[in-house]
């Protein structure tokens, strides 16, 4: 045998070492968040045996009462906490990827403000749109953070595509809509802030079935789109110029993410709230555990987002008994100190 087969052989079985320690990771993601999951469920008010919570989802046990608690209130909670946690995951991983900063995120880029102004608005002036009364404050919501992503979108191809563009577009857009939120509460009447303030802060409590049904239709035709892209987003981590040297159109492939990013954040935010940090905090825990390729990269970004937000749901039960402390209070917590942590934990940079 040759040197160069002998050299070809240990590169594919490295490669093939790597991937399947890359599995492993992403399966040690996916049990972590069922953990986090069924504790979510056990979690609460009345805490609930694993054994009770069992046979009432398997239909083995009738008590209607233990029914009412899990079907009604708790599995549409925690499943629209591994919803949002999922989608701000993957878009925050995309933003960070597509822009080339570390620091990039649904929130830190104003959309999530949009967001919340748009309900605040909603609150603010109690209007309801037609045959959709009751879904009136995340319909708005969702259109408002639509509109910045439009922003940014259209500041981005006025001036073209690059990365530095669409983060300043993206930072104005925070500072716009965070002034506009601060007008409506201003201009709000005390019992209607009280309102605004409590959606702001972001909360499971307002969770379905209908929003579980709508948010994670969202995320599965967002990742649709995306699949067909992880390659060349792999590849742009190596640097547009090389990226253009490979035939990839780099502003075309930016806009598509940018787009399905944009989606993703508004369906996550329109039903619950605010949200921060979780966008910015899980793609790095999934970064330092599979590296950049985006076939695991992506997974495992979902998987610890959805863990986040589940681990977060159980705290914000748990802090005070017989209260439920706004989620999004908790993820803000979680993720200043890490964000510290990644500003401080070597010289390096960031990536």
């Amino acid at each position: 045998m040759s040197v160069t087969e002998t050299a070809s052989e240990a590169i594919v079985a490295g490669y093939h070492r790597q991937t399947r320690n890359r599995l492993v990771r992403v399966a040690g993601f996916a049990a972590a968040t069922m953990a986090a999951i069924l504790f979510d469920i056990l979690t609460g008010p009345a805490f609930l045996s694993p054994l009770e919570v069992l046979v009432t989802m398997f239909g083995v046990a009738d008590d209607p009462m233990l029914s009412a608690i899990v079907f009604s209130v708790r599995l549409p909670m925690t499943l629209m906490a591994v919803i949002v946690g999922a989608s701000l995951g993957i878009a925050g991983v995309e933003m960070q990827t597509i822009l080339g900063n570390p620091l990039a995120s649904p929130y830190t880029l104003g959309f999530s403000a949009a967001a919340g102004f748009g309900a605040a608005l909603a609150i603010l002036f109690a209007f309801q749109l037609p045959l959709l009364a009751t879904l009136t404050v995340p319909v708005v919501s969702f259109v408002f953070a639509t509109f910045a992503c439009l922003i940014v979108y259209g500041l981005a191809r006025a001036r073209g595509v690059t990365s530095e563009i669409m983060i300043l577009a993206g930072i104005a857009t925070l500072f716009l809509f965070q002034s506009a939120q601060s007008l409506v509460q201003y201009l709000a009447a005390p019992e209607v802030l009280q309102q605004i303030v409590f959606w702001l802060f972001g909360s499971m409590l307002k969770a379905s079935w209908t929003s579980v049904a709508v948010s994670g239709a969202i995320l599965v035709f967002a990742v649709a789109l995306l699949v067909p892209d992880f390659w060349r987003l792999t590849a742009l981590r190596l640097g547009d110029e090389r990226v253009r040297a490979l035939g990839i159109n780099v502003d075309r492939l930016r806009l598509r993410i940018f787009l399905a990013v944009s989606l993703l954040t508004a369906g996550a935010v329109a039903f619950v709230g605010t949200i921060g940090f979780v966008g910015l905090v899980a793609p790095h825990l999934a970064r330092m555990a599979v590296g950049e390729d985006q076939r695991f990269l992506v997974p495992a970004s979902a998987l610890s987002g959805a863990f986040v937000m589940a681990a977060a749901s159980v705290v914000s039960k748990s802090i005070s008994p017989g209260a439920v402390i706004p989620i999004g209070i908790v993820t803000a917590i979680i993720g200043v100190p890490f964000l510290f942590a990644l500003i401080l934990k070597s010289r390096r940079s960031f990536w």
